[in-house]
């Protein structure tokens, strides 16, 4: 997906203003946390932060926290030491070395364990990190942003998100609405995807009818823009 504005269609005023805030924040150097329900589009404004960014040119390196068993996600992340646990035949770097000069976006961010929340903690201090059964401290610049579909407040009462950690990734908060919250902005969307279909499978679906409107008006959208595409 081409990492700009174009991706994010809407015209209601929270799309409006979150395109301007995309605008006003991407060319800083702010650490960036993007709220909203699964298949709202976190990913396309995440893109979109490092694309029009002064980063633009260097890697963009995306991490599913939630995909990744907690056991390898440090050594995913940091990189390890060869030896450093059964199985690592040799030194592997992490990704954070490879967005060195560039953006790191951390998905679903809560399901991170609270001691690699710690670890990352530290990271963002000032951009150092050992790898897994290293020694050696290490430092990279990067721009970190991260999102989730949980209520962080939630999980922060709940001891199972750190504060501290919050506060250092919530120096700038995208909240990006649900679509049954969007208004007509389901149906732009809906001719966004059909022109984007029509091209991808060389068809020519003219449009949607009055009922296929209505329908996708009344309908709740539970899975947000991803289940409407």
């Amino acid at each position: 997906a081409s990492h700009d504005l174009t991706q994010i269609v809407g015209e209601c005023a929270k799309m409006r203003a979150l395109r301007h805030m995309i605008q006003t924040v991407a060319p800083t150097d702010a650490s960036v946390l993007i709220l909203g329900e699964s298949g709202t589009g976190k990913e396309l404004v995440a893109g979109a932060v490092h694309g029009l960014g002064h980063r633009h040119g260097a890697s963009y390196v995306r991490i599913n926290c939630a995909a990744i068993p907690e056991a390898l996600l440090e050594s995913e992340l940091f990189g390890h030491e060869k030896g450093a646990f059964t199985g690592a035949v040799k030194q592997k770097p992490g990704r954070v070395e490879e967005a060195d000069g560039g953006t790191i976006f951390l998905d679903e961010i809560a399901d991170m364990s609270r001691p690699l929340q710690a670890k990352l903690l530290r990271f963002l201090e000032d951009g150092s990190f050992t790898r897994v059964g290293g020694t050696q401290e290490l430092r990279v610049n990067v721009r970190l942003v991260a999102a989730t579909n949980r209520n962080l407040v939630q999980a922060i009462r709940e001891n199972n998100f750190r504060e501290d950690l919050f506060h250092r990734l919530n120096v700038v908060q995208f909240r990006i609405p649900p679509l049954r919250e969007r208004g007509e902005d389901v149906l732009l969307l809906a001719e966004h995807f059909l022109r984007q279909f029509n091209a991808a499978l060389s068809r020519s679906v003219r449009g949607l009818s009055q009922a296929a409107r209505q329908k996708l008006r009344s309908h709740h959208w539970p899975g947000n823009v991803r289940e409407l595409r």
